[in-house]
């Protein structure tokens, strides 16, 4: 099991830049992640519904740790506007030191002091 201070790497795709920056800027204000990074216009080919789609989206990349996964989580389906949003996250098995560790105090709350 992952230990919760552990850093991860979340993912999640939008239709749009405004959704985008509203999603990243609550993660970061509600200190859920430590930073997002908006990747523009990528295009994603995928099934749907028995129907291959296409569609022009915003990745979002999100740094934050597994303590904040499921708060994470549930901002993001609350403001998402896909039915099904993709939201996966990674473990951050390396990276630099001071980097990860910054991201551990930025995701810190008043209760997790």
């Amino acid at each position: 099991m992952a230990h919760i201070t552990q850093p991860i790497m979340a993912l999640t795709n939008v239709p749009d830049m405004d959704t985008a920056r509203a999603i990243a800027r609550r993660l970061v204000e509600n200190r859920v992640a430590a930073c997002v990074n908006c990747l523009p216009q990528v295009n994603s080919i995928y099934r749907w519904q028995n129907t291959v789609e296409e569609a022009s989206e915003i990745t979002l990349l999100i740094k934050t740790t597994h303590r904040r996964y499921s708060e994470m989580e549930a901002m993001i389906k609350e403001m998402h506007p896909y039915e099904l949003p993709e939201i996966v996250a990674l473990a951050i098995a390396e990276g630099l030191p001071a980097y990860l560790k910054w991201i551990e105090q930025e995701t810190q709350t008043d209760e997790t002091i």
